[in-house]
């Protein structure tokens, strides 16, 4: 076999638009290309001169399977730039909404976007077949993620209640009450979920990866912690932009992140369970454990099992929330304008995502930068994809390049998330100089 080329045009069970073109010379991957063609969405210009207040909204609507996500980052990042701090009951409830987020994510990602890979389907339609009962019990529990997101939020999608400084309306006890015959119903679920996935065939792959994660000391990282990785990274969200870079390549309209120096990393479910597996509940390390899922996981296709512990996890972190949940005396605390530069990093189901905000003294949005978990992964996709596809060279073309597919779906890639492209530079020639 002299060569032979490997392309997707349109990756599906992904959103947004992208594709994959990879050029094999004998034995031997010789070019590997992610595209990402959707056109970039320029929310950082969108939020220039806008209102601090009106950030969490305008991120919303970045992402909508992880709205909260942008929010959440958006707001932590201009709270540090106007120097307030929030009530703990508010604190906990951000917890609450970021586990609904995960639960109808990392539910959606599971059963609907990766195991028809796994299982030898095309997609879920033609999965729910045979598999019924795992379609049905996969709709429920992204329906009891959607709810608390609802609850929460005031919608299911592009939630609006978030605030800096708070929520413009906390909910009663009694409206989260109702949500825990659902979400034990949920924990249960997602212990089948477990050792379900686990029973997938996983091709042998592993990696040699630098995981990212936040690390907070007491608890699995949702909105706060240090970011660490397995190699000694340990830094606060404001000294992100001394440690990772953003790259233009030619290929892509989403620029890659790198570490300077080292290149790329892994975000995500994996870098999370690895880097804080003792931060997990009970419950979801001895469900980990029961799969046979031993720190440090390195096959990316084994992380649909760490995502069903994540699964896990949310569920039982959203029932200790309802159960220790007080009302706040306030809905927010005051967030007076005022000049200053805040940064945040909180966990997307997928991974880091990164924000800073300059204000003025008015409040407005002098500049704006939002790195996404996807383009930080991007990198990462190819280098596995370039050991991946080198060991498929004698496989039929057709599940080479399914398997393809398949290596990119381990990441639960979010294209639509790219938020800004390179800088672009005009430069005019003077019409009376010809």
């Amino acid at each position: 076999m002299t060569g032979r080329t490997i392309r997707v045009d349109t990756l599906a069970r992904v959103e947004g638009e992208g594709s994959l073109y990879i050029k094999m010379a004998g034995e031997r991957v010789s070019d590997v290309k992610l595209r990402i063609y959707e056109p970039p969405r320029f929310f950082e210009a969108f939020l220039r001169g806008r209102h601090f207040s009106e950030a969490p909204d305008i991120t919303s609507r970045i992402c909508g399977i992880c709205p909260i996500a942008y929010q959440m980052s958006a707001i932590h990042a201009i709270e540090r730039a106007l120097g307030i701090s929030i009530d703990p009951a508010v604190r906990l409830l951000r917890r609450l909404f970021y586990c609904g987020e995960w639960i109808e994510s990392h539910a959606l990602h599971v059963y609907m976007l990766h195991a028809p890979d796994f299982l030898g389907y095309p997609d879920v339609i033609a999965m729910a077949g045979e598999h019924r009962s795992v379609v049905e019990q996969a709709l429920r529990l992204k329906k009891i993620g959607n709810r608390i997101v609802q609850v929460l939020g005031g919608r299911e999608i592009h939630p609006i209640s978030a605030a800096v400084g708070g929520f413009y309306k906390t909910p009663t006890k009694y409206q989260l009450r109702e949500l825990v015959e659902d979400l034990e119903w949920a924990l249960q679920a997602s212990l089948e979920a477990v050792q379900w996935t686990a029973g997938l065939e996983f091709p042998i792959f592993e990696q040699d990866y630098e995981f990212v994660a936040l690390r907070h000391p007491d608890e699995y990282p949702f909105n706060e912690g240090r970011l660490v990785s397995s190699r000694g990274l340990d830094i606060d969200a404001a000294a992100y932009e001394d440690h990772f870079l953003e790259l233009h390549v030619k290929h892509s309209n989403a620029l890659h992140s790198v570490i300077r120096g080292r290149g790329s990393y892994l975000v995500g479910p994996l870098a999370r369970f690895n880097l804080n597996f003792d931060k997990l509940p009970q419950v979801a390390q001895e469900a980990a454990t029961k799969a046979n899922l031993n720190v440090p996981v390195k096959n990316p296709f084994r992380s649909i099992v760490v995502r069903a512990v994540e699964l896990v996890f949310a569920c039982a972190e959203a029932l200790r929330i309802i159960r220790e949940y007080v009302p706040p005396a306030a809905p927010r605390v005051e967030a007076p304008n005022r000049a200053g530069v805040g940064h945040a990093i909180t966990e997307a189901p997928r991974g880091i995502l990164y924000h800073r905000y300059a204000l003025d003294q008015q409040g407005l949005i002098v500049t704006a930068k939002i790195v996404p978990p996807t383009s930080q992964n991007q990198r990462r996709i190819e280098d596995d994809l370039r050991d991946y596809a080198a060991r498929l060279v004698a496989w039929p073309l057709e599940e080479a390049t399914w398997k393809c597919e398949q290596a990119i779906r381990n990441y639960d890639p979010c294209i639509s998330c790219a938020t800004h492209f390179l800088k672009l530079e005009i430069e005019r020639s003077d019409p009376g100089n010809g």
